[in-house]
């Protein structure tokens, strides 16, 4: 059946995704190979100290980006979407968003990227003897606490923001497994909330008579596969302003973003693993025994299916390299040149692998906000040169890109140095690898392992929702996640592979000692520098 006839009788599937920068939806066909797409771009805002996207951006953005679906669909099909067979929603994980008892939300809500949190991480990471990072649900709903906000009374349900669109499109009050894994730590035995963790949480709230335990707030968990409920007539309008979309079709669990990167690049397998690298970067390494000890760089969360992952998520990526990107756009419009951004950036990633392996000393740092892996609250980017340094543009631009990956560095070398975890694959996926051969080369020499990235390398994440809900609707009986992937996905796909270039690890080396050192300057900048 062609594209045509797969929208026209309701068998497409959709995927959407909220990614920090862009969301972004797919359609995909009964091969499971996308056929439309559409997008709306988006940024968070600083409010009061804390960074946030606001109800209404949050409605008008899937709005949009469904109607920009919609138009590709009219634009190459001609046909409308009327029915579909089956729809995941992903976004952004961890943050914090409290509903009271009218359903409406009742503070701003707090994104992964906020680090207001460290109080309350850290007592909860002693309590637990587990590393609860500072972007997770329960360290902003701990702090809100500590901070003894008025709200936290009121509080009746608690979620990520993919389990909110949900529940705003089917009345259904649940999440993925991966996606609740990054609320509050999950049992790998049981498949739900960790029970101990939740009975140790409610005794060390309980003095402060809140009205509620902890199981009270959180969403039900839901394995990949597992039913999730489906689009209500509500949902359907709320989704598509036009109309045009019925009520009825079935959704599978929501994800995080970090499990919708795993489907994407088939990394579900123990022995396998992933790099997404964007606004954000983070590494995720299923596992195939516990580690040694809990470590403040990584945590434990799971796949879409509930295996363990080893994630290091890293804060900061790819916003410096869009900053100087918009820098060289203003200077090719003062010169008159007609502006492509996509040849602006593929011209700067190519011309940073002619750049010396060390930089040339030029040395960056890319915290547009806190990065906890190296202990920082805030951020403030930087470029650090002395007179001596060989300051080129290869130089330049290859320091940048370096940045971007130094801290997924700092947190993979506790995996594979200390801990030997062993790995057979680990794929790059995100905008950071959209221009071919550049951000795989530096991140296979700055973790020296193997990278591979597959053509959809730079829109994986609702392409890996959309995987999920066809995994719902068109696996085997007891089919694991794993097979339908390998087996009806990703059969004949071909990524390429780069190994890591010796001289060019030993050049990283060296900057990364230097980036490490030069951490000082950082501080200092954010100490002195508002």
């Amino acid at each position: 059946m062609d594209a045509k006839n797969t929208i026209a009788s309701g068998k497409a599937i959709l995927g959407i995704e909220f990614g920090s920068t862009r969301i972004k939806a797919v359609l995909i066909d009964e091969d499971n190979q996308p056929i439309a797409q559409g997008s709306h771009q988006w940024e968070n805002q600083l409010v009061d100290g804390l960074w946030t996207y606001s109800v209404e951006a949050i409605w008008y953005g899937l709005q949009d980006c469904y109607a920009s679906l919609r138009a590709d669909v009219m634009k190459q099909y001609g046909v409308e979407i009327e029915h579909l067979a089956a729809i995941g929603v992903s976004a952004m994980m961890h943050g914090y968003m409290p509903f009271g008892a009218d359903g409406n939300i009742l503070v701003p809500f707090r994104t992964w990227r906020n680090t207001n949190t460290g109080k309350a991480a850290a007592e909860l990471s002693e309590l637990f003897n587990f590393n609860i990072p500072l972007r997770w649900s329960i360290s902003h709903l701990y702090q809100a606490i500590l901070n003894e906000e008025p709200h936290v009374k009121d509080i009746k349900f608690l979620t990520t923001l993919a389990g909110y669109i949900h529940w705003q499109l089917t009345g259904e009050k649940v999440l993925g497994i991966g996606d609740a894994s990054g609320m509050l730590p999950i049992d790998p035995s049981t498949k739900n909330y960790d029970a101990v963790m939740v009975e140790k949480f409610n005794r060390l709230i309980a003095p402060r008579q809140l009205g509620w335990t902890i199981l009270d707030l959180l969403p039900k968990v839901l394995q990949a596969g597992e039913p999730a409920g489906v689009l209500t007539a509500e949902g359907a309008k709320r989704l598509d302003v036009s109309g045009h979309l019925n009520a009825g079709a079935p959704f599978c669990p929501p994800e995080g973003d970090a499990g919708t990167g795993m489907v994407a690049t088939n990394s579900v397998r123990q022995r396998t693993g992933n790099v997404s690298a964007g606004t954000s970067s983070f590494s995720m390494i299923v596992l195939e025994k516990n580690l040694s000890k809990p470590y403040e760089m990584i945590d434990i969360v799971t796949t879409p299916d509930g295996s363990p992952v080893a994630m290091v998520h890293c804060n900061n990526c790819t916003s410096d390299i869009n900053a100087w990107a918009e820098i060289f756009k203003e200077y090719e419009e003062l010169l008159g040149v007609k502006v492509n951004m996509h040849d602006i950036f593929s011209r700067l990633f190519e011309v940073a692998l002619k750049g010396d392996p060390d930089c040339g000393g030029l040395l960056a740092y890319n915290y547009f906000s806190g990065e906890p892996v190296t202990k920082f609250n805030e951020g403030r980017p930087l470029l650090v040169r002395s007179a001596n340094d060989k300051f080129s543009l290869a130089n330049f631009m290859r320091a940048n890109l370096y940045a971007a990956v130094c801290v997924l560095k700092i947190g993979n070398d506790i995996l594979f140095k200390e801990e030997k975890v062993a790995v057979d694959k680990i794929t790059g996926h995100g905008g950071y690898f959209t221009t071919p051969g550049v951000g795989q080369r530096i991140l296979a020499d700055a973790l020296d392992l193997p990278i591979s990235v597959m053509k959809t390398a730079g829109e994986g994440g609702p392409w890996g929702m959309a995987l999920l809900a066809s995994y719902l609707i068109n696996k085997d009986e007891r089919e694991p996640l794993a097979d339908f992937l390998t087996k009806k996905v990703f059969a004949g796909y071909a990524g390429t592979e780069v190994k890591p270039d010796p001289k060019e690890v030993e050049g990283f080396n060296r900057y990364i000692e230097n980036y490490k050192r030069g951490l000082a300057i950082e501080k200092a900048a954010v100490d002195n520098k508002e």
